[in-house]
C-alpha cells in the first residue's frame, strides 16, 4: 500500500491537481538548464540573422530587385517563426508540457503550419526566379518585374494560410481519430495528429514543391555550367568594358542561384525527416517516441536558423550590411544609397 502511494505520488504532473493532466517527463536541473540555453541561442540566432536580411533589403536602394524582394519574405516567415512559435515551442520541449491553454495551442498550430508552408511557396517562387535571371537573362527584366514578385509573395502567404487555418480550426486532419484524440489528449498537452488522408495531402503539400525546385534548380546548375564556359571563352578574346560589365551581372546572378540552391538543399535537409515521419506515423499507429518527435520538429526549426547564416557565408553584401549595422551607420545621412557591391 505505502509502495504503491510513493510510486504515485513520485509521478510528476503537468498540472498537479488537476484532473486528467498529463505526466510530465523527469529532467534534471542541468538537462533543462542546457536545454534552455541551446534552444535559447538558436531562437536568438534565428530572430538576429532575419532581422538583419530584413533590414538590409528594406533600407538598402541597391538591394531593392524582384529576387530580394521574395528573400525578403522569406526572412520574414523566418523572423515570425523565431517570434511567434520558437519560444513557445521551446517551453513545450523542454518541459515536456503546454501551459498556454488550448485556444492558444490551436493558434499556435495554425502558425507554425502556415509559415512553414509559406517558406516552400517562397522558395519555389525564388526559384523561378532564378530560373529565368540564368536561364532566359534576356526576357528577365520583363518577365520577373516588381508586380510580379508582390503577385508571387501574396500567393505564398495567402494559399497557405488558407491550407493552415482552414485544415486545423475545421479538424479535418484528425477526423476519424475522434477516439484516439480522446485518449490522448490531457491538460498539458498540445497535439497534432492527421488521419491518412491528410498526412499524404500535408506530404504532398511539401513533397511537391520540393520535386519541381529540385528540377528547376537542376535546370540552372546546368546552364550555368554552360554559361561559364562562355564566359572563359569571351575572356580569353575581349576584355571591353560592356563585355566585362556583362559577365560581371551573369556571373553575380550565377552565384545568387547557386547560393539560394543550397538554402533549398538546407531546407531538404531539415525538414524531409519530419514530413517523412509524419506521413508514415499515421501507419504506425503513432509509435513514433515523443523525443524523437521533438528532435525532428525542432531539425525543421533550425532551417529558419541556417539561412541568414547562409548569406553571411555567401553574400559579401550581407556582411557589409551587417557591419553598416552594427556600427549604426545606417543611420547617416543618405546611408541607404551606400553600395554593397560593385554594378
Amino acid at each position: 500500500m505505502n509502495s504503491t502511494t510513493m510510486g504515485m505520488d513520485s509521478v510528476e504532473y503537468c498540472f498537479q491537481n488537476v484532473h486528467k493532466s498529463c505526466v510530465k517527463m523527469s529532467r534534471s536541473v542541468g538537462v533543462r538548464t542546457a536545454m534552455y540555453f541551446v534552444l535559447l541561442l538558436t531562437v536568438l540566432i534565428t530572430i538576429g540573422g532575419n532581422l538583419v536580411v530584413i533590414i538590409s533589403i528594406s533600407h538598402f536602394k541597391q538591394l531593392h530587385t524582384p529576387n530580394n524582394l521574395l528573400v525578403l519574405s522569406l526572412a520574414t516567415a523566418d523572423l515570425l517563426l523565431g517570434v511567434c512559435v520558437l519560444p513557445f515551442s521551446m517551453i513545450r520541449t523542454v518541459e515536456n508540457c503546454w501551459y498556454m491553454g488550448p485556444v492558444f495551442c490551436t493558434l499556435h498550430t495554425c502558425i507554425d503550419v502556415l509559415l512553414c508552408t509559406a517558406s516552400i511557396f517562397n522558395l519555389c517562387f525564388i526559384a523561378i526566379d532564378r530560373y529565368y535571371a540564368v536561364c532566359d537573362p534576356l526576357r528577365y527584366a520583363s518577365k520577373i518585374n516588381f508586380r510580379v514578385a508582390w503577385v508571387f509573395i501574396a500567393l505564398a502567404w495567402v494559399l497557405p494560410a488558407m491550407y493552415s487555418f482552414g485544415l486545423i480550426y475545421t479538424k479535418s486532419n484528425d477526423k476519424g481519430l475522434e477516439d484516439l484524440v480522446a485518449i490522448l489528449s490531457c491538460e498539458g498537452g498540445c497535439l497534432l495528429l492527421f488521419n491518412k488522408l491528410w498526412a499524404m495531402l500535408d506530404a504532398l503539400v511539401f513533397f511537391v514543391p520540393c520535386f519541381a525546385m529540385i528540377g528547376i534548380y537542376a535546370r540552372i546548375f546546368t546552364v550555368a555550367r554552360k554559361q561559364a564556359r562562355m564566359i572563359q571563352s569571351m575572356e580569353n578574346r575581349t576584355h571591353s568594358k560592356e563585355d566585362n560589365k556583362s559577365r560581371a551581372n551573369r556571373n553575380r546572378e550565377q552565384k545568387a542561384a547557386k547560393t539560394l540552391g543550397i538554402v533549398m538543399g538546407v531546407f531538404l535537409i531539415c525538414w524531409v525527416p519530419y514530413f517523412t515521419d509524419t506521413m508514415i506515423d499515421v501507419y504506425v499507429n503513432f509509435t513514433t517516441p515523443l523525443a524523437v518527435f521533438d528532435g525532428l520538429i525542432w531539425l525543421g526549426y533550425i532551417n529558419s536558423t541556417f539561412n541568414p547564416l547562409i548569406y553571411a557565408f555567401f553574400y559579401p553584401w550581407f556582411r557589409k550590411a551587417l557591419k553598416l549595422i552594427v556600427t549604426f551607420q545606417i543611420f547617416c545621412t543618405n546611408s541607404s544609397n551606400m553600395q554593397l557591391y560593385a554594378e
